[in-house]
């Protein structure tokens, strides 16, 4: 399956194997921002521009109300989500929901890695609780809009207005 987050507060969520549209997620009350699957395919995670954070059944679209309870224990594929309980404590005190703009975990599940509005890649130990320093990281002359892990050698980020890959 493959799952959008659209500006019209909704998911959309197709197989992959014909594109066809299996459903639409309804509930957010603002744009999406980031998605993680689980890893057994069954669950969305998802925050929205107004810092909510929802689960969602995938296959039938329909959210999940008690998922953060419920789902505690489920293995996420990604951590693409900056507000999730890994993630709570990625941002700068005094500071709303919109500074961090992605995060992302590396294969072992030991960092997280956010990128924010100061143009910084911050790499924290996995989970991140309120209070912990990362380890901050400035190339940007731009916000970051988005960062990844890869192979373990290598963190990669884009830049907003400054249209860099480093």
């Amino acid at each position: 399956m493959l799952a959008i987050g659209s500006h019209d507060n909704n998911i959309y969520v197709y197989k992959s194997e014909d594109w066809s549209l299996i459903g639409k997620c309804v509930g957010h009350h603002s744009y999406i921002t980031a998605l993680d699957w689980s890893e057994d395919n069954k669950w969305i995670r998802s925050n929205s521009g107004d810092y909510e954070l929802l689960f969602w059944d995938a296959e039938k679209c329909e959210q999940n109300a008690s998922g953060r309870s419920e789902l505690k224990g489920t293995t996420w594929v990604t951590t693409t989500c900056p507000l999730t309980w890994e993630t709570e404590g990625c941002f700068p005190k005094g500071v709303d929901g919109t500074h961090v703009n992605k995060c992302g975990r590396d294969e072992t599940g030991k960092f997280i890695v956010t990128g924010d509005d100061w143009c910084m890649v911050n790499i924290f130990n996995n989970p991140v609780r309120p209070g912990n320093r990362p380890r901050s990281y400035k190339g940007h002359s731009e916000f970051v809009t988005n960062v990844i892990f890869k192979d373990q050698r290598y963190i990669i980020s884009t830049g907003g207005y400054d249209n860099t890959i480093l």
